[in-house]
């Protein structure tokens, strides 16, 4: 068994090392700090309703990218704990993992090069660096943090699933080199399994680590499976429970992660694997030249086996070169066999829309960085640290460099969209994010651009459908709603908007039908429930909207515009005294909600309250003073309560906003009337029937 490396030179580079890798790490990804959540980290961590409790964080949202991934959602939870939603907490956290797991992967390259080759084998050939190991480990350690491909695991915070995993896979390792040359070898198997497990937990991709594993100690210890097998046998049959959990959880997700990836997807298994065949060469490009790095790739879907054909020959080369590899050369066939096995889960499993992800190259650039490393030292000799040096330092440039592009979410997809012109779920965001800002005229260019490249994009009709209701096009805002029903049938949002456009062009009965759809996708939805009510109410039917209005209440307490709605409802089925309860209720929790305070006061009115009628009316005014129905209103309590005077003048200042407003000519024609002053009477009998009140009732 061999002895831990202890001569000064040694221990030198093995305290420098660490130490150079933390601070090249920190000066590379320091503009990282200034990023911003983006794309999934919305759902996974501004609206992650699991961060409420320890416990709750076990069981992660549904549909997000930390579905089925408990330990990865924990960590977020922590993060939100101690600083909300301040982003530098999750950048710190996402750097000290990545840095975590630079320096597992320098001890597990060091340790692993110190082993004694195994008798019988040729695990050590001219390919794998005999010398030095703590200088070659640094050199790889090194290039592996500072590669730019690196930036989408570490400064996309919710990419922290990946970087996690691969710490886990990486300590998975390292505690079983300490096992070799430990007296007590049993204490770090046990670490290992146990950080075997918390990957699981992570990332469905740590399930290739005990089969990466049992290959590595055939490879570098004991020299084939047989021997393996024998001498470690307990520990590879706990290795391999931990897939029971790993089962579990992806169960938990559908066996699908909520239909996005997986057999029953919708995707083509051929086709998928045809695109997979132009991603494994696209990563080893990058792996040597990262340049362009995207953000979001296009779903391009090959189509004829003719253009597969260079991309599959070179898929070919590589398994045939690392079968034979793993007989002639174990070494390099082990980093041939780590980097297709890792890369196997995301390559093998459809994915409805992803075909090329760039952190899936996170811990398989390993294995890509240490073959090169190889090579270079070979042919480099002594002059082999200086070229790394100079690489390492080209290679953390460009890595500050990409982590700018991470400092705003319109300068990330706009960086996507000049990469990618085709990507239309680019445009789609742009287009969300002008939305958001008010720049609707943007946004719909943007939203009509991803509709061009794909006709069938339901969330880009939905959100073109949005941005044509705010500036006014609502018929057209129709139409692209139909279309994304069309297209995905299973969209609440966007029956509830349809419902909404057609509501508000003065339909509210055609409306209930898609707010009763929207609600049966999404039964506890509290806005559909009061837009049903809504329309329900306008429809003749408050009685039926009252149960709607109580339940969107319910499902989201202190709303003061349900309030006033359940009010209206209330009133309308002659409940008055429950009216008013919810009409104060209203008020108190918007002091400044004149509408509440105006039918407050009519419901006083009704019941012969008109003190309290009056009251309110004037509240009302007070907030909005250019209401003519609500000075209209007020006058007549105020005659009501033997007040003409200033009733007369309420009618008057109703009459001086509105000129038109029939009902005011009406009111203040009976009570000049009633006063004698027939002419001026006669002049608003006049405007009130040229108007359109039938004076003959």
């Amino acid at each position: 068994m061999p002895t831990p490396l202890a001569s000064p030179h040694r221990l030198y580079w093995r305290l420098l090392a660490p130490c150079a890798i933390i601070l090249a790490a920190l000066l590379a990804y320091l503009p990282s700090f200034s990023g911003v959540f983006i794309y999934d980290d919305q759902p996974a961590i501004l609206f992650n309703e699991t961060f409420g409790s320890f416990w709750s964080a076990f069981c992660p949202p549904a549909d997000t990218t930390v579905s089925g991934r408990p330990v990865a959602n924990l960590t977020f939870a922590v993060n939100h704990a101690l600083g909300g939603t301040h982003t530098w907490g999750y950048h710190a956290v996402n750097l000290l993992i990545h840095i975590l797991a630079g320096l597992a992967l320098f001890a597990v390259v060091r340790r692993t090069l110190a082993l004694p080759t195994p008798e019988g084998t040729r695990a050590r050939s001219e390919f794998w660096p005999a010398e030095q190991p703590a200088v070659f480990a640094f050199a790889v350690a090194l290039l592996w943090t500072l590669h730019p491909i690196q930036t989408e695991s570490v400064t996309y915070i919710v990419q922290r699933v990946e970087s996690l995993m691969t710490l886990f896979y990486l300590l998975t390792f390292y505690f079983f080199l300490r096992a070799l040359q430990s007296p007590h070898p049993r204490r770090w198997l046990c670490l290992a399994t146990t950080t075997c497990l918390l990957g699981m937990g992570t990332k469905e991709v740590m399930s290739t680590a005990p089969v990466l594993l049992f290959l590595f100690d055939r490879t570098f210890v004991a020299g084939n499976f047989r021997r393996a097998w024998t001498e470690r046998r307990g520990f590879y049959l706990a290795l391999a429970a931990t897939w029971i959990p790993l089962a579990a959880l992806v169960a938990s997700t559908g066996w699908n992660r909520g239909g996005s990836v997986g057999f029953d997807v919708g995707t083509s298994v051929w086709t998928y694997w045809g695109t997979q065949l132009e991603a494994v060469p696209h990563y080893l490009r990058l792996a040597l030249w990262p340049h362009p790095l995207v953000f979001d790739y296009p779903a391009q879907w090959a189509r004829h086996p003719a253009e597969l054909a260079g991309y599959a020959a070179i898929v070919a080369t590589l398994i045939a070169a690392t079968l034979w590899a793993l007989r002639r050369h174990p070494a390099a066939g082990f980093l041939g066999a780590a980097f297709l096995l890792i890369l196997a889960p995301t390559s093998v499993v459809p994915s409805s829309v992803q075909m090329i992800v760039e952190h899936r190259m996170y811990l398989p650039l390993a294995a890509v960085i240490i073959a090169i490393a190889c090579l270079l030292r070979r042919a480099t000799g002594r002059y082999s640290l200086p070229l790394f040096l100079i690489l390492a330092l080209v290679l953390g440039g460009l890595t500050a460099q990409r982590n700018r592009a991470y400092q705003s979410e319109s300068g990330l997809w706009l960086d996507t969209l000049a990469k990618c012109p085709t990507n239309d779920r680019a445009h789609n965001n742009l287009g969300t994010l002008l939305a958001r800002s008010g720049q609707f005229a943007q946004a719909a260019e943007h939203f009509e651009a991803a509709i061009r490249l794909r006709p069938d994009a339901a969330d880009a009709h939905y959100n073109l459908g949005n941005a044509l209701c705010s500036l006014g096009r609502r018929d057209e805002a129709i139409a692209h709603y139909e279309h994304a029903l069309r297209a995905n049938p299973q969209m609440p949002d966007a029956e509830l908007a349809l419902g909404t456009a057609i509501e508000e062009s003065g339909q509210p009965g055609a409306a209930i039908p898609h707010y009763e759809q929207a609600l049966r996708l999404e039964p506890r939805h509290p806005k559909t429930h009061n837009r049903l009510g809504t329309a329900l109410a306008k429809s003749g039917r408050p009685r039926e909207a009252i149960p709607h209005f109580e339940q969107a209440l319910r499902l989201r307490p202190g709303q003061p515009q349900v309030h006033n709605n359940l009010g209206n409802a209330l009133r309308a089925a002659n409940r008055h005294r429950e009216a008013i309860a919810h009409y104060e209720q209203a008020i108190q929790l918007d002091p400044a909600f004149a509408e509440a305070h105006t039918n407050l006061a009519r419901t006083y009115a009704q019941t012969g309250r008109m003190t309290d009628a009056i009251r309110h009316f004037k509240q009302a005014l007070a907030i909005n003073p250019a209401s003519p129905e609500c000075h209209d209103e007020l006058g007549m309590a105020l005659v009501m309560d033997g007040r003409v005077s200033e009733g007369l003048a309420h009618f008057k200042e109703a009459l001086r906003i509105a000129p038109d407003m029939a009902q005011a000519h009406l009111h203040l024609a009976l009570i000049l009337e009633e006063l004698g002053h027939r002419t001026e009477a006669a002049a608003h009998f006049e405007a009130a029937q040229r108007l359109g009140i039938d004076l003959s009732q």
